[in-house]
């Protein structure tokens, strides 16, 4: 993998970070982020492990700041008289949904894009393998883009890239395990070598035109999840990415709250925080708590093979599976290509601890008795193409489900999710499988309590909610306004609103152009309304198909009419209604040659009303007719 990292940057002597010394209040600085401060510069973020100082480059100094950005300029403080333009903050998707993340920070002639998620298709999104956001702003003002910084790996920030990125080349800033999993997207469709990716650590302060962003340790659902401190002539916007607070992480350190609370010694402009578990009271558990179920699970199950879905991402969550596989003495086999790819990016970073021969083949399972084993596998969603749904419909080459065998989901399904989960769930259990759907998952978002903490320590002017659905963003905003954040402060917005903000004020100045492009195979953007609606109405009521042949210069007609159906109705056990149809389109064909039409259009039309009225009065349907003249 070939990653820039850890440059030495040389900072000017002239800026400096506050870090909430005893003189904070007098540098405040109205949250308007780097500040002179007689010569020094510091970035800390509070954390023994990720302290990162740096004072000004002078003859007999050697100590440099180290960023991942070797060109970038620090971010000069402008007074009030010089500022010419406002931060605009403009989200790209994410907003009303869940997944397909991204945000455009813009001020002056510089954009910073934050995250770039897929999601993945709606019901009514036939044949569509994935739908990612309509960049169009960004392309028309891509001498503006500094780069794509990247809060974590999921699939709903970073899924879109390797598209986004054909267009939009630019670098992309994110921490170890993330670049990681970008660098396996990115060999898939042959973009590694000609995109760069800049390994950060936190604690580091990358500056991009304009901005400075800060990296701050959160905890999560994936090792390695960031929130953003975006520094602005206007000010500090801080950004927490998907987050919760655990103070006993599996892997890692707990979430860096004395950044949190320093940054908001500084003065901060805005909070743009995560929402999804808005609705839910109280705090998040601690992912070790699904470790100790873990260890229940297979203490009460030891004489039968266990089978456990989750999310591939979850890294966390395999190496407690692993921890308990090994206490009892089982073998792990990991089955699922996102699964397998995870697991082998994380293990190989250092982020996953698999014991020596602990980690089998797939192939290798029937060699052992079932007490023996254990498979983490992908489809806890009940995706249809998913491990865990192949071998609930009994299609999977490799692993049959046995009577007796005991399956946990651990996960929760996502919303629009629940009824695939429940056919899975009931296919298996009808195979006679023991499976657990309860205590077996966390989440890895923060609940209400957690979200009051956050604004507590940081305390914005204004609040943005972000990450989820309007009702989780409407939630969100009232657990603001109960901290006593102003109504009028807190702006719950639409994907494509330009929010304009400084510290004098904020407000939604226009919209800018958004959307979805439908990802089909190996096509992107070839799919648009027009042919979903080709394909919906095919699904609802079928196709039926006439061919004739006609003599080119006298419209003689030297074949046909054939009618051939698909979808409409099985025909053999239909042939009076098939017969019946096609004396009505040799009868509307007659009218058109009687009448002296030549014009093919004209007579497909003539053919296709007459065909369409009768089988509406025979079967109240309305299936798509597909006349065809060939010539001879």
């Amino acid at each position: 993998m070939k990653t820039e990292n850890n440059a030495n940057v040389q900072i000017s002597d002239d800026y400096r970070y506050e870090s909430g010394q005893k003189n904070s209040k007098k540098q405040k600085n109205n949250g308007r982020g780097p500040v002179k401060n007689n010569g020094k510069f510091s970035a800390k973020n509070g954390q023994k492990n990720y302290r990162n100082t740096a004072k000004p480059a002078a003859k007999n100094s050697d100590k440099i700041v180290k960023i991942a950005d070797k060109t970038a300029k620090p971010v000069k403080n402008y007074s009030k008289k010089g500022k010419k333009s406002k931060l605009k903050i403009i989200p790209l998707g994410g907003l009303e949904q869940i997944g397909m993340n991204i945000t455009a920070f813009e001020y002056g002639e510089s954009i910073v894009v934050v995250d770039c998620g897929l999601s993945f298709p709606e019901d009514d999104m036939l044949g569509i393998d994935l739908v990612i956001p309509d960049v169009t702003y960004l392309k028309e003002n891509i001498s503006k883009v500094k780069g794509f910084v990247i809060t974590h790996g999921h699939e709903d920030h970073i899924g879109a890239l390797p598209y986004i990125l054909k267009e939009i080349n630019v670098p992309i800033y994110a921490t170890k395990l993330t670049i990681g999993l970008i660098d396996n997207k990115l060999k898939e469709h042959n973009l590694l070598r000609t995109t760069k990716r800049k390994e950060v650590r936190f604690g580091q302060v990358i500056n991009l035109g304009e901005f400075s962003v800060e990296f701050i340790k959160t905890n999560h659902s994936i090792q390695d999840a960031s929130a953003l401190a975006i520094y602005s002539p206007a000010g500090i916007v801080v950004h927490t990415g998907d987050f919760k607070v655990d103070y006993t992480p599996v892997y890692g350190d707990a979430i860096d709250l004395q950044r949190f609370a320093e940054i908001g010694r500084k003065g901060v402009l805005a909070v743009m925080c995560d929402s999804t578990n808005a609705e839910r009271p109280g705090f998040t558990m601690s992912e070790r708590t699904v470790g100790r179920v873990f260890d229940n699970i297979f203490n009460e199950h030891k004489n039968t093979r266990i089978i456990i879905a989750t999310f591939a991402s979850n890294v966390d969550r395999v190496q407690q599976i692993i921890n308990s596989a090994y206490k009892y003495g089982r073998k792990v086999a990991v089955e699922g290509r996102s699964m397998v790819n995870v697991i082998g990016t994380a293990s190989e970073l250092g982020y996953l601890k698999i014991p020596d021969k602990t980690l089998i083949e797939i192939d290798e399972v029937k060699n052992y008795p079932d007490d023996k084993v254990v498979l983490i596998t992908t489809g806890s969603q009940g995706e249809s193409m998913a491990a865990l749904s192949r071998m609930a419909a009994s299609i999977h080459r490799k692993i049959t489900i046995k009577p007796g065998d005991t399956i946990i989901f651990s996960s929760n399904p996502i919303p629009g999710n629940e009824k695939a989960v429940s056919k899975v769930i009931n296919e298996l259990s009808m195979k006679g499988a023991d499976v657990i759907f309860q205590d077996a998952h966390v989440s890895g978002h923060a609940c209400q309590e957690e979200i009051k903490l956050i604004y507590s320590l940081v305390h914005p002017k204004y609040a943005i909610p972000v990450h989820g659905e309007y009702r989780h963003l409407k939630a969100h905003a009232q657990i603001v306004e109960s901290l006593g954040i102003s109504k009028d402060n807190i702006f719950i917005l639409s994907s494509g609103d330009v929010l304009e903000m400084d510290d004098s004020g904020a407000q939604v100045t226009g919209k800018v152009p958004v959307g979805t492009i439908l990802v089909d195979g190996l096509g992107v953007g070839d799919v648009g309304n027009i042919v979903l609606r080709d394909r919906q109405h095919l699904a609802e009521d079928g196709i039926i198909i006439v061919v004739m042949t006609l003599e080119h210069h006298s419209n003689v007609v030297l074949a046909g009419p054939d009618i051939v159906s698909r979808g409409f109705v099985y025909v053999r056990e239909s042939e009076d209604l098939m017969g019946d149809a096609q004396i009505v389109v040799e009868d509307a064909l007659d009218a058109c040659l009687d009448r002296h039409i030549t014009d093919w259009g004209k007579i497909k039309s003539e053919v296709k009303d007459a065909l369409g009225d009768f089988v509406w009065k025979r079967t109240k349907r309305r299936p798509m007719i597909l006349p065809i003249i060939m010539e001879a």
